[in-house]
């Protein structure tokens, strides 16, 4: 939540100040950018950037909170479609303000803040894609290092296997013999007996 300010509000009371941002916020998300002086600008980044985070929600929760500051459905949906899907991926800073200097007639400081609809930078992606491979190395090291011990393990179970297999096998070639005399004396018998 944006610190609250010192000092006169922009309008004459809060209930001013509230109509004035939610007026600015409409006009900012219909033209994408508007000029108007650095004391509004600066108290307007905020509100606005509010404001889209609830349009990438995208429920309808958050779609009646945003009406019930602007009360212009056609400025809403455009937020909540083309606003919200151009700024998706980007986890903050929304709107930019750029000072242009004094007005003519009453030298006030200008600015014209704008929403960042540009996709993020492909210096970004580029340290999210240099992140994400750093990952897959580690997860690869941590592999590496678990193989040998995975390794080392099925060979020492092969070492006893290999231990046991003469000892089953002269058990075996004992065990065959005994099984065919044994196979044999019952059919001998059911000669016998026809």
């Amino acid at each position: 939540m944006p610190t609250p300010t010192k000092g006169p509000r922009l309008g004459g009371g809060p209930a001013h100040e509230r109509l004035m941002l939610a007026n600015l916020a409409a006009s900012l998300f219909e033209h994408k950018r508007i000029t108007t002086t650095v004391t509004k600008a600066k108290r307007l980044k905020p509100y606005a950037e509010r404001l889209v985070t609830f349009a990438k929600r995208g429920d309808l929760a958050s779609r009646r909170r945003v009406l019930g500051l602007i009360s212009n459905k056609g400025v809403v949906h455009e937020l909540f479609t083309d606003i919200a899907q151009a700024v998706e991926n980007r986890d903050g800073g929304y709107t930019r303000i750029t000072k242009i200097g004094n007005r003519k007639g009453d030298n006030a400081p200008m600015a014209v803040i704008e929403l960042v609809l540009e996709p993020v930078s492909a210096k970004q992606a580029v340290v999210a894609e240099a992140t994400s491979a750093a990952k897959r190395d580690a997860d690869k090291k941590e592999a590496a290092a678990a193989a040998p011990a995975a390794e080392e393990a099925p060979a020492a179970e092969e070492a006893a296997a290999t231990e046991e297999a003469p000892a089953a096998e002269e058990a075996a070639t004992e065990e065959a013999p005994a099984a065919e005399e044994a196979a044999e004396a019952p059919a001998a018998e059911e000669k016998e007996a026809k």
